[in-house]
């Protein structure tokens, strides 16, 4: 979010005088909490109204302020521009003169590179004006309705493209990056993209996979946690499709023998969409998978992890303590990066430094300076740890403690006064501290520097709008070592599936969580290196909630199944 302060319409008012830097904080600190746009935050709290806003951006652009609530929208207007193309760049069309076609967008300012490519694909000279964004998210509503243009209407066009196709089969003979990077620009081609990756983010995607076989080239989005299949494409729009690909996140299209990593952003609407971009060659192309970081998705409060309350109360004191190690814990994909972010979230204030090590940095956030890991140029983590004790740290955040080296250097952090949060790839608490000391480190070290371990998971939550009461069979509760007898009166739940969950019968996922504390009895058994056994037995004896008892706690509460419990504890 380093570009927040730098953010045009803010540095437009701010030269205007029209807000002061107490009240420029307040609006960053607003955005950064809800998510809503500057514009909408700087109305609501009637520092500055929409009209002035908008006179402004006009004045900035060279251009003028148009109404559009009373305007007409003949058929042949809208035309000009694809339903999908004014989703994804939440414009309309205003008004034709001859070649040049003026548009209005609701964020006009953050994007000069959006004019470009809109341009490019309506193949016309674009003429911006400034409208209401408000107004123009309904008119695209109103006027485009259901029309969506859908991927499979441009797979119809794509696939009678017989050009495109011809094209291909010489660019892969050849091998000529020129027509690679000629193929990757066609128009269909970059709506098409653009489509499927707006439908992504749409469908609260959280990683997209291109992937090429021998007959076949898949689509595929991961959405809470599990993977769904789109309508494919024909197999010769592989090449061209992850060209582009590759086009937008800069990476040498030529290279296809080697992986290469990359980012992508872009505006879709007034949200700023980051994408990282992971290709892998494989034996019929290249794989391509895109890791979607939508910032206006993630809120990264502590609140809102849904935490059961001993464990929020327990985190929000121990991330207030001046030194010691806090350790999170559980699979790739569990939520434990998200989990950190919001406790450095919650420490970062103006009188204390932090620092994170990162591979690679997922979210910017304002005020924390973060180092992205890149082992190939030597940026490792131990190297990254050592030099931050010299940049006068208080709390320092690794993404993972990956080998002895790393966990000796957090550990010294930690004794010389420095708070330190880290990662682990464990399958419960108590593993995290044999993990350690099976790495090599010394017990009475970890004894005396760790304070807790939460190990967490996330389950998918089911749909609130079909779920419905049902009777569990005893094979089910057999699952959960459960009687009858246990449950009582106890409702549990399913979702039958509907048009809002994808007939999944979820929406949307939560975390479970288990916390383990180290007290005096933990200390004596670490230092005595006792296994993960005997830990957990200690640690459940002193009240510690395990996974799947929180996993209950969930499934009676109504927010999830006995399915997604037993898969993931």
């Amino acid at each position: 979010m380093s570009d927040i302060v730098h953010h045009p319409l803010l540095t437009l008012v701010k030269e205007r005088n029209l807000i002061d830097d107490l009240q420029l904080e307040e609006v960053i600190q607003e955005q950064a909490r809800s998510g809503k746009s500057f514009g909408q935050i700087l109305a609501d709290f009637e520092l500055v109204d929409t009209d002035t806003q908008l006179d402004l951006i006009a004045q900035n652009l060279g251009t003028e302020v148009v109404n559009i609530q009373d305007m007409e929208f003949p058929p042949e207007l809208l035309k000009t521009i694809p339903a999908g193309t004014a989703r994804m760049y939440q414009c309309i069309p205003i008004a034709e003169y001859g070649s040049v076609l003026q548009v209005a967008m609701a964020d006009p300012l953050m994007n000069h590179q959006a004019i470009d490519e809109l341009a490019y694909i309506v193949g016309r000279e674009v003429q911006l004006v400034v409208g209401d964004p408000n107004s123009i998210g309904k008119v695209i509503s109103r006027q485009y309705g259901e029309d969506a243009e859908s991927v499979s209407d441009i797979l119809k066009e794509l696939g009678a493209d017989t050009d495109i196709a011809k094209e291909v089969s010489e660019a892969a003979i050849t091998e000529d990056a020129a027509g690679m990077a000629d193929l990757a620009n066609e128009v269909p081609i970059v709506r098409f993209v653009n489509l499927v990756l707006f439908q992504a983010v749409q469908d609260r995607a959280s990683d997209i996979h291109f992937e090429p076989f021998e007959d076949e080239f898949k689509i595929r989005y991961r959405v809470d946690g599990a993977l769904y299949e789109m309508t494919p494409p024909p197999k010769h729009l592989a090449l061209p499709v992850i060209s582009r690909l590759k086009v937008m996140a800069n990476l040498n299209i030529s290279e296809r023998r080697l992986p290469q990593d990359g980012r992508i952003s872009f505006q879709m609407g007034n949200r700023q969409v980051d994408l990282r971009v992971s290709t892998l060659p494989t034996q019929f192309g290249e794989s391509v998978v895109l890791r979607v970081l939508d910032r206006s998705a993630v809120n990264l409060e502590l609140e809102t992890l849904g935490l059961p309350k001993y464990v929020y109360d327990y985190i929000h004191e121990a991330i207030q303590q001046p030194n010691g190690i806090f350790i999170v814990t559980g699979p790739t994909g569990s939520g434990k990066t998200t989990t950190l972010y919001s406790c450095l979230r919650r420490v970062n204030s103006i009188d204390l430094k932090l620092l994170t090590a990162e591979d690679p940095v997922e979210y910017d956030i304002e005020g924390i300076m973060q180092v992205a890991i890149n082992e190939a140029q030597g940026m490792t983590f131990s190297k990254a740890l050592r030099s931050f004790l010299r940049q006068d740290p208080d709390v320092i955040m690794l993404g993972e403690m990956r080998d002895l080296e790393t966990s000796q250097i957090a550990i010294q952090a930690s004794l010389t006064g420095h708070l330190v949060l880290s990662t682990l790839h464990t399958n419960d608490a108590p593993g995290a501290v044999t993990r350690l000391v099976d790495m090599g480190v010394e017990p009475f070290l970890i004894s005396s520097t760790l304070m807790a371990v939460l190990a967490q998971r996330l389950v998918r939550t089911t749909c609130k709008k079909c779920r419905t009461p049902f009777e569990p069979t005893e094979s089910q509760l057999g699952l959960l070592n459960l009687s009858p007898h246990d449950i009582g009166d106890k409702v549990f739940y399913c979702g039958r599936g509907c048009a809002a969950c994808n007939d999944t019968g979820y929406r949307g996922r939560k975390g479970i969580f288990e916390l383990l504390t180290v007290t005096e009895p933990v200390r004596n058994l670490i230092n005595d290196r006792a296994p993960t056994v005997v830990l957990r037995q200690k640690a459940v004896e002193l009240g510690m909630v395990t996974l799947r008892e929180d996993g209950l706690r969930s499934i009676f509460d109504g927010d999830t199944t006995i399915e997604e419990v037993v898969k993931y504890t």
